[in-house]
């Protein structure tokens, strides 16, 4: 059942649904009357970051528009009967724009997949926030905090920037304390876990069409990374990252709830290098931790390129009109581009359908 750890009340929540789904895992087949949900967690590259307008351009452009014919009907994006998808504030049917405001990302082709592939109708429940690293905000609650020498430190650094605010702007803003240092740790994950609570207590209100169905949590999906590669947090990167897993599925009461990670791949086709090697590094290592065998599954993002952004990505700013036509963002984000975007959703779906037939 879902762990009252944090205080929240899970358990009474989603103790009935968890067992549902444990014991359509172990029967390996769907229940009738089911509803298959999938978790999509992570930081800025899991919000989205590929331009809506791009998707539209290269759907219609003679050299890419065979990459998205499977997500258009008619000259339009597909709006998915089937499929649905809870981001935060924003909800619906999935179609294209589930991304950051303006974008789309890995969901789109993703659950489309899911769609595709099940009987039962999908739901996807995205938990992403622009900028949270794993060691910090997404911390699961078994890694504990850091060591209090740590916590001190910043502590001082902290207290130390508020006094030269104060003395610089002649306010008196009161100093930060322990409590406030602390309060970051966990808070993503916590509010990741407030997000699937909420929407499986008001699934039926949010989507009316999925009424009378059972929710049978099915996958997880982590597209995180970028922000572990400051203040050593690479280093503890596959420590946070076996704690997250175990922790996920004991707060969702799914012990074995197959789980894919798409390892950092900023890098493209140039070979990754220090922190960001350390943490692919970590990410992939995940899929040969014993108990993990055949039911976590990592694969290198990085692998997936769009060559034709990542060759006009230097001098974008050259010749922007050029750039618009198969990039939108910064290295960091992908390039914002639509291709790679959708390989990555793609890849996370054959991951996650490799895992569901193990079950």
């Amino acid at each position: 059942m879902i762990s009252d750890r944090s205080g929240s009340g899970w358990a009474a929540v989603l103790a009935a649904l968890a067992a549902a789904a444990a014991a359509a895992q172990t029967a390996g087949r769907a229940t009738e009357g089911t509803v298959k949900v999938f978790i999509l967690a992570g930081q800025s590259n899991m919000e989205g970051k590929a331009p809506n307008k791009l998707f539209d351009y290269q759907a219609e452009a003679p050299e890419t528009k065979d990459l998205f014919k499977h997500l258009r009907k008619d000259g339009k994006w597909i709006v998915r009967d089937d499929v649905f998808i809870k981001y935060l504030d924003r909800k619906g049917p999935l179609t294209i724009g589930y991304g950051s405001p303006g974008r789309t990302g890995v969901e789109l082709e993703f659950g489309t997949m899911m769609g595709d592939h099940f009987d039962d109708p999908v739901l996807l429940i995205k938990a992403a926030w622009g900028g949270h690293s794993l060691a910090r905000n997404f911390r699961p609650p078994s890694a504990g905090l850091p060591p209090d020498d740590v916590l001190q430190k910043e502590l001082a650094q902290a207290q130390d920037r508020v006094k030269k605010s104060n003395e610089k702007q002649k306010k008196d803003e009161p100093l930060p304390t322990m409590d406030d240092i602390r309060k970051p740790y966990g808070s993503s994950y916590r509010n990741m876990m407030a997000e699937v609570k909420e929407t499986f207590e008001k699934y039926e209100t949010l989507f009316p069409e999925l009424k009378g169905r059972k929710l049978e949590l099915t996958g997880f999906v982590w597209f995180q990374g970028w922000n572990d590669q400051y203040g050593g947090a690479e280093n503890e990167y596959a420590s946070n990252m076996k704690h997250f897993i175990h922790d996920v599925r004991k707060d969702l009461g799914v012990p074995n709830l197959p789980f894919v990670i798409a390892a950092m791949g900023q890098n493209g086709s140039k070979p990754a290098t220090g922190a960001m090697l350390t943490i692919r590094e970590a990410q992939m290592s995940m899929s040969d931790v014993p108990e993990f065998k055949g039911n976590v599954k990592a694969f290198r993002t990085d692998l997936l390129v769009d060559k034709a952004a990542e060759e006009l990505y230097p001098n974008w700013r050259k010749d922007i009109k050029a750039w618009e036509k198969v990039g939108g963002d910064f290295g960091y984000h992908y390039l914002g581009s639509a291709i790679w975007f959708t390989r990555i959703g793609h890849a996370m779906g054959e991951a996650m359908l490799e895992l569901c037939r193990k079950q």
